[in-house]
C-alpha cells in the first residue's frame, strides 16, 4: 500500500473507529438510562447528529486525498516517461 493509499485508510479507520464509537456511548447511555424517558431520546437524536457530522467531515477530508492521489500518479507517470527517454542527467560529481 503506497503513501496515500495508507493515509486514506487510515482516515477511514479513524473515522470508522470514532462513528462506532459514539453509536457504543449512545447504546451505552440508552441500556444505562433504562426505557423510553425524553433524556434518552434527546440523547439519542444529539448521537445520531454528531455522527452525520462527523460522517459529513469524513466525505471533506476523502475528496482532497483522492485528488492528492491524481496528482502523484500522473507525476509517477511523468517521471518514468523522462526516465525512459535518458533525459535525466546523472549528478556532477565535485
Amino acid at each position: 500500500m503506497s503513501g496515500p493509499d495508507a493515509i486514506v485508510a487510515v482516515v477511514v479507520f479513524a473515522g470508522a473507529g470514532s462513528v462506532l464509537l459514539t453509536l457504543a456511548k449512545g447504546v451505552a447511555r440508552r441500556i444505562a438510562g433504562g426505557a423510553h424517558d425524553a433524556r434518552a431520546i434527546e440523547g439519542l437524536r444529539e448521537d445520531v447528529a454528531q455522527l452525520r457530522a462527523e460522517v459529513d467531515a469524513l466525505h471533506g477530508r476523502v475528496e482532497p486525498i483522492d485528488e492528492i492521489q491524481n496528482r502523484l500518479d500522473f507525476t509517477e507517470r511523468l517521471l518514468a516517461q523522462v526516465k525512459e527517454r535518458g533525459v535525466l542527467n546523472a549528478p556532477k560529481e565535485r
